[in-house]
């Protein structure tokens, strides 16, 4: 595998207050530049930003798509950790009382790809899903 280099994404908040204080205190991200209308967070080494854009109106639903018994939220993002790092953020989230749309499991048991999972929203509804591989040399196994 090459070498990994940081990603940058951005993501819409309706909430800037909320979404700082959940990418920081709940996520544990480190808080860079800031703005009244972004801020800039360390998400595990990636360039994480925040954008505010006012709320839709309506309650708008995330598409689902079937995978593996559960319906997985579609837009999603989020990091592919280390298993450790993984169980240590589960039991966080979990000591915050974050609501997860899929619980923390393990998904694809016995088959290539055998990985980790949990997805849940931020406080503006943007669906993450973090991950860990015990042999991260499966991540792209078919």
């Amino acid at each position: 595998m090459s070498k990994l280099t940081p990603f940058h994404a951005a993501v819409p908040v309706h909430d800037l207050e909320a979404a700082r204080k959940f990418y920081h205190e709940v996520l544990g991200c480190a808080e860079g530049r800031t703005d009244e209308l972004w801020t800039d967070f360390d998400l595990y080494g990636h360039q994480f930003v925040i954008h505010y854009k006012p709320k839709p109106e309506g309650d708008p639903k995330h598409h689902t798509n079937p995978v593996d018994g559960h319906d997985v939220p579609v837009p999603h993002f989020g990091v592919v950790l280390e298993w450790d790092e993984w169980e240590k953020l589960a039991e966080r989230l979990k000591n915050f009382g974050v609501k997860f749309i899929i619980e923390p499991y393990i998904r694809f048991k016995g088959l290539p790809g055998e990985q980790a999972t949990m997805f849940f929203t931020d406080p503006s509804g943007n669906a993450l899903e973090f991950k860990a591989f015990k042999d991260m040399g499966q991540l792209f196994a078919k």
